[in-house]
């Protein structure tokens, strides 16, 4: 007597659903944190080439803040990234808990008119809605945040 085998034939195609389902989600999560991780590599490195470049005498904080977005529009639309130059001699007079410092009251500095040795910090900032490639449904009010300290030479 031939024994018969149960139907399966709406079984596979249900855990094929739940099974695509959970890895389109993996995958979308990997090439989010992926895109982030680039983002911020790249606000690293342009606030350190920019810090740098700000370092020489009679560059202007303005053509540090135009030569930093200009290496930022490599990785994303740089209009949305706000690079700023800070006066940071407040380290060199105080001891300061890392942390504990907010570099958004920090004065504006003008790299033109710095005194030697004077340290500066350029900070650059952009809300992640601005550069996420997904929709960031999962990530609210987040922004990513570089900077590099310098002497001014």
């Amino acid at each position: 007597m031939a024994s018969k085998q149960p139907r399966r034939s709406g079984a596979v195609l249900v855990e094929n659903a739940v099974v695509s389902s959970v890895f389109g989600l993996f995958m979308a999560g990997i090439m989010e944190f992926g895109h982030a991780y680039m983002v911020q590599g790249a606000m690293n490195a342009a606030a350190n080439r920019a810090a740098r470049y700000g370092a020489v005498d009679g560059v202007t904080s303005a053509q540090t803040t135009t030569f930093a977005k200009t290496l930022l529009g490599a990785a994303f639309k740089s209009a949305n990234a706000t690079v700023t130059v800070k006066d940071a001699s407040v380290f060199d007079t105080t001891t300061v808990a890392p942390g504990t410092i907010n570099y958004d009251t920090l004065p504006n500095l003008e790299l033109s008119t710095a005194d030697k040795h004077q340290l500066y910090v350029v900070r650059v900032t952009v809300p992640y809605n601005s550069v996420a490639l997904l929709p960031p449904f999962w990530v609210k009010n987040l922004t990513l945040k570089s900077q590099a300290v310098m002497r001014h030479e």
